[in-house]
């Protein structure tokens, strides 16, 4: 006989994991580069910019796409270092199994 109240409990308690680990993934923060450091974008874990710092050598005219390519890399970057977190957090929330392959987190 399947145990109901003991599913209710667990699921439960996943519900709370799932919540604290949701703001954890707020507060952490990952910085993505790019140009060797020229560019950095900082992201919490769950993808929502926090920051961006770019190097004065960058701040001419002429290097303007020089810049906006940049950008985008080091927030590639950012992303993807903010994807791991969020992979490695939620191994350790379900015990070691990881998330299928383009699967991501409901947030």
């Amino acid at each position: 006989m399947v145990d109901f109240l003991g599913m209710m409990k667990q699921a439960a308690q996943l519900q709370s994991k799932m919540q604290e680990m949701q703001a954890e993934l707020d507060r952490i923060e990952v910085a993505g580069t790019a140009g060797g450091g020229l560019v950095t974008v900082t992201l919490s874990a769950k993808g929502e910019a926090k920051g961006v710092k770019i190097d004065p050598s960058l701040m001419k005219a002429e290097e303007k796409e020089i810049l906006e390519d940049l950008l985008v890399a080091a927030h590639a970057d950012a992303r993807r270092k903010a994807e791991e977190v969020m992979q490695d957090k939620m191994k350790s929330l379900t015990g070691g199994l990881s998330l299928p392959p383009g699967m991501k987190l409901p947030f």
